[in-house]
């Protein structure tokens, strides 16, 4: 993986770990998910729009299902973390996810995109995997199987690894075949999922007041580092490959096994702390291989 690839996928994990952060602490609901993409689409319109005088006469059918396309998985992405943060830890839901999302993206990116890692980077996507299991609990993981909030948090954690993967392929194939812009492919998604979001906001209207009162400070935090770490990627992705790019973003495990534990009062830091060097291993050789 090129340096400058690199250096913007390490600067994305730490801005993605904040939001994470951020949204964990907010409560989700069935709100949250409506007022970032709406805080989104407002903050970043002046960017957005001056590009788009540009880039848009350039855009035919492909480019406007793709981005359509991104923005209906990163809706069900989105829903499936802030449902996971409701019901069970950062710390297991966000290692499960952002685990089993990079082995999918790999394996579409190697179907689908006809990219072919070399064994160097192969070892780095493994040693990622070994690293998310440990911050993820471990073999301890296993004997608390019984608890509710582990199982829910395994269960939203690969049902949200499984929209990463998607929006992942998506979104590179976007970026890197059809030439779409990092901003605009961000932006428009963010744009096309209010209309998406607004029925299930509607239908719960009366608390939307109260809401945006008691969550408009983490919509804010989400809405000004999601887009700005995730453009990142997307700029990564025009240098890299993304079976490359996906795992090295798990980086931000490092920082979420540090933040969930400080900020969170989520306990077992040590062993998460040494998945997270486990996983930052992983990302050295991806970036070698």
């Amino acid at each position: 993986m090129p340096w400058p690839a690199l250096a913007l996928v390490l600067a994305a994990a730490l801005l993605h770990a904040l939001w994470n952060v951020a949204a964990k602490k907010s409560g989700g609901g069935p709100h949250f998910a409506f007022l970032s993409a709406l805080m989104v689409s407002v903050l970043w319109a002046p960017i957005a729009l001056v590009l788009a005088v540009d880039e848009l006469p350039r855009w035919g059918l492909a480019q406007w299902l793709a981005v359509t396309a991104s923005a209906f998985v990163h809706v069900l992405y989105f829903s499936a973390l802030l449902r996971g943060y409701e019901r069970a830890d950062l710390t297991v839901v966000y290692p499960v996810a952002r685990g089993s999302g990079p082995l999918l993206t790999a394996a579409g990116a190697v179907l689908l995109l006809g990219e072919r890692p070399g064994p160097v980077a192969v070892l780095g996507v493994l040693a990622v995997c070994g690293g998310v299991f440990l911050i993820a609990g471990g073999p301890a993981l296993f004997a608390r199987g019984h608890d509710p909030r582990v199982r829910a948090g395994v269960k939203w954690g690969v049902i949200t690894g499984t929209m990463i993967a998607g929006y992942s392929v998506i979104d590179g194939y976007a970026v890197k075949v059809l030439l779409v812009g990092p901003i605009l492919l961000d932006w428009f998604g963010n744009l096309l999922r209010v209309p998406m979001l607004a029925p299930q906001a509607w239908r719960a209207r009366a608390s939307l007041r109260s809401a945006w009162a008691e969550q408009w400070r983490y919509a804010l935090v989400v809405a000004t580092l999601g887009p700005l770490a995730y453009i990142m990627v997307l700029y990564a992705l025009k240098w890299a490959p993304l079976s490359a790019v996906a795992p090295a973003r798990e980086v931000s495990m490092l920082f979420a096994a540090l933040l969930g534990g400080r900020l969170l009062g989520e306990g077992h830091r040590g062993a998460r702390v040494a998945g997270a060097v486990c996983i930052a291993g992983g990302v050295g050789a991806l970036a070698l291989g």
